[in-house]
């Protein structure tokens, strides 16, 4: 591992080099790009120095441990030893963890879908909670949420939602929240105070560059027809919804929140070609990447990644086994400790599986 930072240190000066190239600053796309590798790569480098700091402390603390004649001076360095030794141990699991492969979504916006799954109206208010609870989260965390399309009930609640979320973290934040979502409470329309088990489902597809889906326009039929809301009521009385069938692949989307035809396409398009993109990925990597039947699910109540349990308070992600009895801390946001277990047991396996 430790031979590696040669390789870093040249890799840091090509990009600090490209930096300063005048035809990068003027490309703002290329500029991000080699913005955030340089900083991933300059935070790699320092955490190499800072290791080879300690570790070199570290020798003459034992050194000083075992050559000292003042007993006293001894024992500080012995002292000095154990802090250091734990010191090291900390700046060595960091290195291994920064020298992980990147994923090739981080960075990304993501489009967030949520649909109701099995339990009828309790299960959409449950998807609109979900929604609020990841909405909550994304303020403290400098996320931004657009609604692309709402298919909402007349309870309040959310047969689908699909937002793009915004922000440097969006996708390393949001990534493990893909799976079906399971909720015990009782309903407020239940007399009899019964507990009901209902479910939503949760997709994070991360929005492709351009370069990463070309769709041809052939390949596309695009119906417009007139919004219509909960129990029919009309939205507005010009055709612009959209609905956009993908005819090789049979996707179709449908956007109509917005007034404009040409915003709802837009729209429609941005959701389409991350789907085309999970499917592309899909097949790509057949063994190691799910597709969306297999990441969300049927909805079913058996199925599930986390189950939120109301009279007890309760959140257990059955992925981890972790159990945490602060659902009302969660839900109203204070999902980091839940992601963080999340990303501890992910950053586990893939050092496994790197061998590092």
């Amino acid at each position: 591992m430790f031979d590696k930072l040669p390789m870093f240190q040249a890799r840091l000066e090509v990009l600090d080099r490209q930096l300063m190239d005048p035809a990068v600053c003027s490309d703002g796309r290329k500029l991000r790009e080699l913005s955030r590798d340089a900083s991933h790569v300059r935070t790699i480098v320092e955490a190499f120095e800072h290791h080879a700091s300690l570790a070199e402390e570290l020798d003459g603390a034992r050194e000083m441990a075992t050559e000292e004649d003042d007993p006293e001076l001894r024992a500080m360095a012995r002292e000095e030893v154990s802090r250091l030794e734990g010191e090291v141990e900390a700046a060595v699991q960091e290195l291994r963890v920064l020298l992980l492969p990147k994923d090739p979504y981080e960075g990304r916006p993501v489009l967030l879908e949520i649909r109701a799954g099995t339990g009828g109206d309790e299960a959409a208010l449950f998807a609109a909670d979900l929604y609020k609870m990841y909405t909550r989260f994304g303020e403290l965390r400098g996320l931004r949420f657009e609604v692309m399309s709402v298919n909402a009930t007349a309870g309040g609640g959310f047969k689908e939602i699909i937002a793009s979320v915004t922000g440097e973290d969006a996708y390393s934040l949001l990534r493990f929240e893909a799976g079906v979502h399971r909720v015990q409470r009782v309903p407020a329309t239940e007399s009899q105070g019964r507990i009901h088990t209902s479910a939503a489902t949760v997709a994070v597809l991360p929005e492709p560059d351009e370069v990463e889906v070309d769709i041809d326009p052939k390949d596309l039929r695009i119906d417009t027809m007139r919004a219509g809301g909960p129990g029919g009521q009309s939205v507005n009385t010009t055709d612009s919804a959209v609905r956009i069938v993908h005819e090789p692949t049979g996707l179709i989307v449908q956007c109509q929140d917005e007034k404009s035809q040409h915003k709802n396409r837009e729209k429609a398009m941005r959701v389409l070609k991350a789907r085309l993109l999970e499917k592309m990925q899909a097949e790509a990597h057949a063994e190691e990447s799910a597709a969306r039947k297999a990441m969300v699910g049927s909805g079913d109540r058996s199925e599930r990644i986390r189950t939120y349990n109301f009279p007890q308070n309760r959140v257990t992600d059955h992925r981890i086994n972790l159990t945490l009895y602060k659902l009302d801390a969660i839900v109203n946001g204070d999902m980091q400790p839940l992601l963080d277990g999340l990303t501890a047991a992910h950053q586990a396996e893939m050092l496994a599986r790197e061998g590092l």
